[in-house]
This record gives structure tokens, sequence and C-alpha cells, in this order.
């Protein structure tokens, strides 16, 4: 290991069955965010088992590898994504070359949170229906994880050759390009990511203020609200379902007391509707997948511009941090502000 035991307490871990476990730990050492990859047995009932134990099959462990993580650069979430477009999810007896109980693919949650992510994260791939088969993924409690031998660690570090011919003839590569390609999970997993809650989700989730705005289309105080005079560099997302909205980059002063903007980050995620409260006739702007009442837009923005003013609620958004962007999902609008 390159991180210390000490070192790594300071981080999170999980913990995933996916055949050899070589190329397991090989598959999770490339992303991002990943501090560390260990190399072991989890979820049998012998103590310390060896290789030989394991591939026995009278363990009850599978090869598992545990990563350790750096949750301010990837979540859980992204860990299950990843993890399942690098096996053969349907496959319920082994993983491609490896034929037994001990090389079946498993998910072993260490609390709720992370149990309910797996059990998601495995219904939108049901769901998709890439494959002809439904997921075999087994998602299971974690209860043990024994450290493998230390031939085994960084085997594709120290025993490239021999590694790269296995994982050649095992046909894991080729499975994964014929499925995946060159398209990620958000490419190939066509569900609906930003969604609108149940309304008694929804009024438990939000605040009164928040409520009354998003759901009843009231309007905040202006220059007494949350946003309206943040300059940080960020996102703002629809408070009830995450929708991406608006960008920092087309933030605005425009001496309303409201949060104002130029455009929307993408329209896809907005819908406008006439407004007749008022004795003249608005636009009003909602969030297209929560309907919230978002606020309403106005043509006397900056002509330099779009010429558009968008004033919202700051009670219908929530900001995303431009650093916190990647960890909560929202990496490819990074690009906004390059």
């Amino acid at each position: 290991m390159k991180k210390t035991e000490q070192e790594l307490q300071n981080y999170p871990f999980a913990v995933f069955a996916g055949g050899c476990f070589w190329c397991t730990e090989a598959d999770f050492k490339k992303m991002n965010g990943v501090i560390e990859v260990v190399s072991g047995y989890s979820g049998g009932h012998l103590e310390n088992p060896s290789y030989e134990d394991v591939v026995s099959e009278t363990s009850g462990h599978r090869e598992a590898v545990k990563v350790f993580y750096d949750p301010n650069k990837i979540n859980f979430e992204k860990l299950v994504q990843h993890f399942l477009s690098h096996i053969d999810p349907t496959d319920s007896f082994g993983q491609f070359y490896d034929r037994g109980e001990s090389y079946t693919p498993a998910i072993f949650y260490l609390n709720d949170e992370q149990k309910t992510m797996a059990e998601k994260t495995i219904n939108q791939l049901n769901e998709a229906k890439i494959f002809d088969k439904p997921v075999a993924v087994k998602i299971l409690p974690y209860s043990n994880f024994y450290v493998a031998e230390n031939y085994h660690q960084n085997y594709s570090e120290n025993n490239t050759v021999r590694y790269c011919a296995y994982r050649n003839a095992s046909g894991r590569d080729d499975f994964i390009k014929s499925v995946w390609g060159n398209k990620t999970w958000v490419d190939n997993v066509s569900t609906e990511k930003y969604i609108r809650p149940s309304d008694d989700e929804i009024k438990n989730k939000l605040t009164r203020l928040q409520y009354e705005v998003t759901q009843d289309e009231k309007t905040e105080k202006p220059f007494d609200n949350e946003y309206w005079n943040n300059h940080e560099d960020g996102i703002y997302v629809d408070v009830v379902s995450g929708e991406p909205l608006f960008s920092s980059v087309d933030k605005y002063d425009s001496g309303t007391g409201w949060p104002s903007f130029t455009k929307t980050i993408d329209d896809k995620f907005i819908t406008y509707k006439t407004d007749k409260l008022l004795w003249y006739e608005r636009t009003e702007v909602r969030s297209k997948n929560a309907d919230s009442h978002l606020g309403h837009v106005f043509d006397d923005g900056p002509k330099d511009k779009s010429g558009k003013r968008y004033c919202m609620n700051s009670a219908a958004l929530r900001f995303v941090p431009k650093d916190k962007m990647e960890y909560e999902g929202y990496g490819e609008y990074l690009r906004l502000f390059n």
C-alpha cells in the first residue's frame, strides 16, 4: 500500500467484489479521487483466509477490494457506477474466466445510505435495458475484510506482463467495450436524473419559505434573501429536484434585490408560462421536472448580453460552489468556468 493504515483511517471506504481482484483493483485505481485500493477477501465465515481457502469455495468469501476515496472529489454513487460498468453485472456464477461463488459480483454496504444508493443505481441500470438479463449483483451487508497476500497487492503494476496477458485472455475488456464503447454511465443509462419527489417528501425537505415560493408561487422579500448578493463561483440548482438552472458566470446585480441572471444553463430544465396574477402579463419561469416556481423573466436585462433578466427567488434555489460541483454530480458544468 502507498498509504499507511493510519493515513487511510482519515478516508471513507467502500467494498466491492467483481471477480478477479487484480482487475477490480486496477480499474478503481484509475478513478480520480480514489486514494488507495486494497485487494482482499470479504463476506465469508473463515477468519484470516488464504487465497487457497477462498478459491476452494469453502470459506464463503469473495475476492474483493476495499476502495478508500476522497469524498471531496468523488462519492459512493460514482464508485458504484464505475464498478457496474467494469464487470458483467448479469453473471451470477462468476466473472469471465473465473467461475464459482468466490468470483461472483457483490456490493458490500456499510450503512443504510450505501445500501439505498446501491439499490437505486442497480435499478437505474435495469431500467436502462442495456442488457437482456437483469442485474445479478448482490447487495450484502459488510461484515469483514481480510487483506490478501502481498503478492496480490498492486498486481497490475508489479506483474504487468502477466496481468495484461490474463486480462486480455479473460475477455473482460472486450465485453466492456462491446457494452459501453467510449460512452459514460450518464450517456448509456438513460434514466431521468432529476425528478420531483412526492408531495410528502417535498414538505419534509423544504423550509416554510421554500415551500411557499416553489409550491404556492409566493415571492420572497428583496434584499433579504440568501443569494441576491452572492458573488461566489458555482451554479444554482432547483432546491426540490437538483436540476441545474443558472451559473454565477451569468449572474449580475440588477439592483432589484433578487438574484438575477442573463440566461439559463440549459433551457431543457426550464418551462415558461404566462402569469396574469398582476394587472399585466408576465412570463413565469418554472423548473421542468420538479415544476417549481422559480421567478420571472423580463426583457430589461443587459443589452450586451441576452437582453434578458431572469429574476429568481433565492428560496427556489440551492447554490453549489464550484469546488463541490464534481462531488455533487455536476462536473460536466465545470466547462462554464473555462
